[in-house]
């Protein structure tokens, strides 16, 4: 099996993964943050749209453009349907993607201020893996709002796997 093959089959599980976790959060709680410095549940919910959108078609493009993103839909709600809208066109643009430009190079930050060649197939699999960082926060948010926090990798103290 081909590198983008193996990642499209990784996103699919934890796309599914994460669209369980922000379908559980209780929506009338989306202002909830754990800190002062934290972003609100709804901010961190658009974190998962913005970033597989802007990662995907930035890498398509060669270019990523953080200048240009879309507003922010007006409700919790809205954020968790388009992140489960947009899924199915984002993997038919991945699917479209040669090997050779899945393993091709394109300037993208490599530090503080720094620049350099990240190969694109790169770039997505980190995408991939901030998004499942911030699913992990996510699922202290979730715990916060007194919701369960749903199987993930196991089970949890709210899904047990009997």
């Amino acid at each position: 099996m081909k590198e983008k093959e193996t990642f499209l089959q990784v996103w699919d599980r934890e796309h599914k993964t994460t669209l369980k976790v922000l379908k559980t959060f209780p929506s009338n709680k989306s202002d909830l943050k754990p800190a002062e410095k934290s972003r609100s549940a709804k901010d961190l919910a658009w974190t998962f749209v913005m970033e597989q959108a802007t990662m995907i078609d930035g890498v398509i493009k060669g270019h990523v453009d953080f200048g240009n993103m879309p507003q922010m839909p007006g409700s919790f709600q809205e954020t968790v349907t388009q992140f489960e809208n947009n899924y199915p066109k984002l993997v038919e643009k991945l699917k479209a993607m040669s090997d050779a430009d899945w393993d091709s190079k394109m300037d993208f930050f490599i530090g503080p201020g720094k620049m350099g060649k990240v190969r694109k197939g790169d770039l997505l699999w980190d995408a991939l893996h901030d998004m499942i960082h911030h699913r992990g926060q996510m699922s202290v948010y979730l715990r916060m709002a007194g919701a369960k926090v749903p199987s993930i990798y196991g089970p949890t103290a709210d899904e047990p796997w009997a």
